[in-house]
């Protein structure tokens, strides 16, 4: 069999039956899988758009989208022609060459952010695990800090690497994994005083603040959006002592809060920040981006086997330039909309366990009341049995983060599956 039948064959629609028959076995599965994950009992198989099918063929409703990643949805057209294109022409080089692809998302990037400079990685964490070690030489090089001190926030969420799981304002990543890295501190999220006190109290003899690391909005840490007064001040005390401001949008970035970039709702620029996840659509690639002023890396002293290799950035660009041919934002920001005002009516049907719906674009939470034994998890296995799959982001808030193409029909069924799921965990 020829490679150009090969590639024929792997570009054929998920419905021409072309696809793995063999059953699935669990069993097998976890004997040969580390136990890293509480899986839910679904396996997939195969997706088209904003739904997937299992292996015994039943169709969900796929409002996880693998954690806010699959930007276009499954099977797009745009990234199926990308990828065939791509592995055809050249996949992986070393970054020891000019890579023209790298080159070209690189310049898309730097066009539609305020960045000056990208560094390609696989993962959000590597990218918050490159923007760490560029505030640490810009703290021993241009600060003349010989301990700096990054501050994030509590209920954060940067990454599992052990740099970026202390990064992490969350014990329960932390348990067992110590001796954590030094030179990180936590102050609570939206909370300008605990920022302030700590700047202060911090700078003493070889100690100080060099940077604030933070989300626009708080995903794992139940979809939190920043408050605008708060980021404003942040980047004033950076501005003030000099300091660095790094968002992590490796959530929130690539138009999943109805702009391109979280840090535009906040009306403040980064000096620094990451993006991953919807970045490649579902094809890993992470990226760390900067401004000149602290594009301070020199050879040698970062890099990346797999980052940004031909066919990673290939495909992302494909996704980026769809987001703008297909004026995708425009359809988060009405879906979004039509999203939380439907959560809003189901909240106000269920005032004794439903506390509030909040987000932007097409990430948002709905949070349950502290007080009642109903937890996330048990509201996202109801939905998953009505046909929806649906995420949680701590122990009482359920996620809601659908491909950016969904349209108000299935926002809509949706909708029902909740209010269906509700009625059940609730009866």
């Amino acid at each position: 069999m020829s490679f150009q039948t090969l590639v024929e064959q792997a570009t054929i629609p998920p419905e021409s039956g072309i696809m793995p028959s063999t059953p699935f076995d669990a069993d097998s599965f976890n004997e040969a899988v580390m136990s890293t994950y509480a899986r839910f009992p679904l396996a997939l198989e195969r997706g088209e758009g904003c739904r997937v099918w299992d292996t015994q063929g039943k169709e969900y409703l796929d409002f996880v989208a693998g954690i806010a990643t699959c930007t276009l949805g499954h099977a797009h057209p745009a990234m199926v022609e990308a990828v065939t294109r791509q592995i055809q022409k050249l996949h992986h080089v070393s970054n020891l060459y000019y890579i023209p692809e790298q080159g070209e998302l690189a310049k898309w990037i730097v066009d539609h952010s305020c960045a000056d400079r990208v560094f390609f990685c696989n993962s959000g964490a590597e990218a918050n695990e490159a923007a760490i070690k560029l505030v640490r030489k810009y703290a021993h090089t241009v600060l003349d800090i010989a301990n700096p001190i990054i501050l994030t926030a509590n209920a954060s969420f940067h990454g599992r690497t052990l740099a970026t799981v202390t990064a992490t304002g969350q014990p329960k990543y932390q348990k067992y994994f110590d001796p954590l890295v030094p030179g990180f501190y936590y102050v609570d999220y939206n909370d300008i005083r605990a920022v302030e006190a700590a700047v202060t109290e911090l700078d003493e003899g070889n100690y100080r603040v060099a940077a604030i690391l933070i989300e626009p909005l708080q995903g794992e840490g139940g979809v939190r959006p920043g408050d605008v007064a708060y980021f404003k001040r942040l980047r004033q005390i950076c501005d003030e002592i000099g300091i660095l401001l790094v968002f992590d949008e490796v959530q929130v970035g690539m138009g999943r809060s109805g702009k391109l970039w979280g840090y535009e709702h906040l009306g403040v620029e980064p000096d620094i920040f990451t993006s991953a996840k919807g970045l490649g659509g579902g094809i890993p690639i992470g990226a760390m981006m900067s401004k000149k002023l602290c594009d301070i890396f020199q050879p040698g002293e970062h890099a990346s086997t797999f980052g940004g290799n031909p066919f990673v950035c290939g495909v992302a660009l494909s996704v980026c330039q769809t987001l703008e041919k297909e004026n995708i934002l425009q359809n988060v920001e009405e879906q979004g909309a039509h999203l939380r005002e439907g959560l809003r009516a189901i909240a106000l049907k269920y005032p004794q366990h439903i506390s509030e719906v909040r987000g932007w674009g097409l990430i948002n939470g709905m949070e349950i009341k502290a007080d009642v034994p109903l937890t996330a998890p048990e509201v996202v296995k109801a939905a998953m049995d009505e046909g929806l799959l649906l995420v949680p982001a701590g122990p009482k808030v359920v996620r809601f983060v659908p491909p950016l193409i969904v349209t108000e029909a299935e926002i809509n069924q949706a909708l029902k599956a909740v209010e269906k799921a509700l009625a059940k965990v609730t009866a």
